[in-house]
C-alpha cells in the first residue's frame, strides 16, 4: 500500500475510537458492519479503475472525486453528501495560500476521500485511530476532518497579523519604499487565502443546514463552530486586507508629500534665483559695451549687488506667504 498505487489509507472503524486497517485486496467489496474509510491518491495507479469499476459509488459520484475543480462546495447525494474541503498547505517549501483540496463522499456506512498533495488533517485522524481516540462514526469524522483543516488556518492568518502589525510599526517612522513592497506581498496572501476560505465558509454553512440522518444533533453543532470560525477567519483576512491598504495608502500619501516638499523647496530656490541667473547672463554675453569691464572693483560690485537681489527676492517671497 503506497501513495503510488493509489491507497495510501483505509480503515474500518469499531465505532470505540480504533479502527483496523484495509489493504487493497479487501476492497474489492466495501467491508460491512461498521464505518469505512478509503483515502485515495487522484495520481495513484489505480484509483480510478477503483472508483469506477470496485468502489460501488454512483457514476456522478466518481466523476466528482476526480473532477479537476475541487472549489469547496457540500451537495447532498440520496442518503451521502459530496463535500470539498480546503486547507492550508503546510508541506516542506510550498506556501501556505497555494491550498490543499480534499474531495469527500460520505454516508452513514462509508467515507471516501480523495487528494492530489498531502493533508496534515489527514495525519491526524490517522495518529488519532492508533492511539484509539478517534472518530466513532460518520458524523464524528466529517467533523473531525473539517475541525482539523479549519485548526491549522488559525496560526497561519495569525502570522498574517503580526506580520502587519510589524509593518504598521515600521511604517509610523519610515515610508522606505521597501515597506510598500512586503505590504503588497502581504496583500497578496490574504486575497488568496481569502479566495479559497470563503467558499469553504458558504459550504460549511450549507452542511450545518443539510437533514441528514447520521449527523446527530451534538455532531452538527460542532459543524456550526467550524462553520463559524470560518466566519471568523474570512472577516480577519478582510481585516487584515483593509489594514494593509490603508497602510500602503498612508505610505503613497507620505511619499507624495515628501516629493511635493522637495519640488516646493526646489520651486522656491528656482524663484530667488532667476533674476540673478537673468543678471549673470545679461553681463555674461560676450559682445562689446558691456559696463564695468575697465574698472577693478565691477565683480565685487556686481556679486554684492546679486547678494542683495536674492536677499530681496526672499524677502519678498516671505511677505508674499509663499515661504
Amino acid at each position: 500500500m503506497s501513495d503510488l498505487d493509489g491507497l495510501i489509507c483505509a480503515y474500518v472503524l469499531d465505532g470505540r475510537g480504533g479502527a483496523r486497517e484495509l489493504q487493497w485486496a479487501e476492497l474489492d467489496s466495501m467491508p460491512t458492519g461498521g464505518f469505512s474509510w478509503v483515502h485515495l491518491n487522484l495520481e495513484g495507479e489505480r484509483t480510478r479503475g477503483w472508483l469506477s469499476g470496485k468502489s460501488g459509488l454512483p457514476e456522478i459520484v466518481v466523476e466528482a472525486l476526480t473532477y479537476d475543480e475541487v472549489r469547496p462546495r457540500c451537495t447532498p447525494l440520496g442518503e451521502g453528501l459530496l463535500v470539498n474541503l480546503r486547507g492550508v498547505n503546510l508541506n516542506p517549501g510550498a506556501d501556505p495560500e497555494d491550498m490543499v483540496a480534499v474531495r469527500i463522499y460520505i454516508d452513514a456506512q462509508r467515507a471516501v476521500t480523495v487528494r492530489r498533495r498531502r493533508m496534515m488533517a489527514v495525519n491526524d485522524i490517522r495518529d488519532r485511530l492508533a492511539a484509539g481516540t478517534g472518530p466513532l462514526d460518520a458524523g464524528d469524522f466529517l467533523v473531525e476532518l473539517a475541525t482539523r483543516l479549519v485548526e491549522r488556518m488559525g496560526p497561519v492568518i495569525a502570522d498574517l497579523d503580526d506580520e502587519i502589525d510589524a509593518l504598521e510599526d515600521k511604517a509610523i517612522g519610515d515610508a522606505h519604499a521597501d515597506l510598500r513592497a512586503q505590504l503588497w506581498e502581504l496583500r497578496r496572501v490574504a486575497i488568496e487565502l481569502r479566495r479559497y476560505i470563503a467558499p469553504q465558509r458558504d459550504a460549511m454553512t450549507r452542511l450545518t443546514t443539510e437533514r441528514v440522518a447520521w449527523i446527530d444533533a451534538q455532531a452538527g453543532q460542532r459543524l456550526r463552530e467550524v462553520a463559524d470560525r470560518i466566519t471568523r477567519y474570512v472577516e480577519d483576512l478582510d481585516a487584515a486586507r483593509e489594514r494593509a491598504a490603508i497602510i500602503q495608502d498612508e505610505l503613497t500619501t507620505r511619499l507624495a508629500e515628501a516629493m511635493n516638499r522637495n519640488m516646493y523647496m526646489l520651486s522656491i530656490i528656482a524663484a530667488i534665483f532667476l533674476p540673478l541667473s537673468l543678471l549673470t547672463g545679461l553681463l555674461g554675453i560676450n559682445v562689446g559695451g558691456i559696463p564695468g569691464v575697465e574698472w577693478e572693483w565691477a565683480f565685487w560690485s556686481v556679486t554684492l549687488g546679486i547678494l542683495a537681489i536674492g536677499i530681496a527676492g526672499y524677502v519678498l517671497l516671505r511677505r508674499l506667504r509663499w515661504v
